[in-house]
């Protein structure tokens, strides 16, 4: 018996000596490296005044395209994995201003949050929205650079001034060098454009005569000879488009998107939800596989804790079996009869 006493104590010793070192692995916080599918994107916005147009909802709110856009990355950042790699630029004219290159979501996430809750319409240098001579532009940019990021763009597709369907710019890249996506933000039915000032005080709305009807192309060119037509790169006569009337209004301009995504070998997507922005962001196409330091402290935790928990639990195996041990019956007296 007294063998079985000590045999238990050096039993439970050992679990409180394994439970303590397991918290004192735990303090010192390991960290492993674990492979793990990553992002690596550069995120444009469209900044343009079409933007700023309210026909999405968000949570039975109606929102502005751009508001909607910015709620979406708000909501899906946190849930990017640790070791992706996110980056803003803004677009408007025919250029892109890259905000940040990307940078590791975990580490930088305040940066990150903070950054994209101030950008707005007023960040806008100048005027207009030529979003096809933007994308080609900006992807011959991310072409030479080391490492690559991808390009997610979300607009609304709106070209202001419009495009002639017989001009359109060529696109001189690589189809398909550079992974990215086009997300596409708005409703199908045209819509007032709001017209703000600089404080964001809606001020009214732009009207058919404040706007450029129709291409540049069709406005008429000068040329050297008079009475000479302009001709397209094919030496066919150029030929101008009627004034739509609408270009005041705007919609999401699904047709275009999908052919600039064609063009360059881009994706295309509709913004819609959050889920879908995040199975966006993270399908193959996009993410890619890396090594990420992780922290274990979890693991030794878990393990001290069920050391704990055998530690105290250890006896009652031996009082459940002397609670259900049929007790003996004691001898019964001897009687003499007569």
């Amino acid at each position: 018996m007294k063998m079985f006493r000590m045999l238990q104590l050096s039993r439970r010793a050992a679990l409180a000596l394994l439970a303590t070192l397991a918290l004192l692995i735990a303090l010192a916080d390991p960290q492993v490296y674990f492979p793990r599918s990553t992002v690596d994107a550069l995120i444009v916005l469209d900044i343009t005044q079409s933007m700023n147009s309210t026909d999405v909802t968000l949570e039975g709110e109606r929102l502005n395209r751009l508001e909607f856009a910015k709620s979406m990355l708000h909501r899906v950042l946190p849930r990017l994995p640790c070791g992706s790699r996110i980056g803003w630029g803004v677009f408007t004219e025919y250029r892109v201003f890259v905000l940040f290159t990307p940078v590791e979501v975990c580490a930088n996430y305040d940066e990150l949050s903070s950054t994209l809750a101030r950008i707005d319409y007023r960040m806008a240098w100048v005027g207009g929205s030529e979003i096809a001579k933007a994308v080609y532009g900006f992807l011959a940019r991310l072409s030479p650079m080391n490492p690559r990021p991808s390009l997610v763009f979300i607009t609304d597709g709106h070209e202001a001034p419009p495009l002639n369907p017989h001009m359109r710019l060529s696109f001189h890249g690589k189809v398909g060098e550079i992974p990215g996506t086009l997300l596409g933000v708005g409703g199908d039915q045209l819509v007032p454009i709001p017209k703000r000032d600089h404080e964001g005080t809606l001020v009214g709305f732009w009207s058919a005569d404040e706007v450029p009807q129709t291409d540049l192309y069709s406005l008429g060119r000068p040329t050297s000879v008079a009475g000479e037509s302009m001709v397209d790169e094919s030496g066919n006569p150029e030929r101008p488009i009627p004034p739509s009337g609408t270009e005041q209004l705007s919609s999401l301009k699904e047709a275009h998107l999908r052919e600039l995504a064609l063009e360059t070998g881009l994706g295309y997507e509709r913004l819609e939800s959050v889920e879908g922005l995040y199975t966006t962001l993270t399908q193959p196409a996009l993410a890619h596989s890396t090594s990420v330091l992780t922290r274990v402290r979890f693991a030794p935790v878990a393990i001290a804790l069920l050391l704990l928990v055998a530690l105290t639990s250890w006896p009652l195996p031996r009082l459940v079996a002397r609670k259900g041990a049929t007790p003996r019956s004691s001898p019964e007296p001897a009687v003499d009869y007569p």
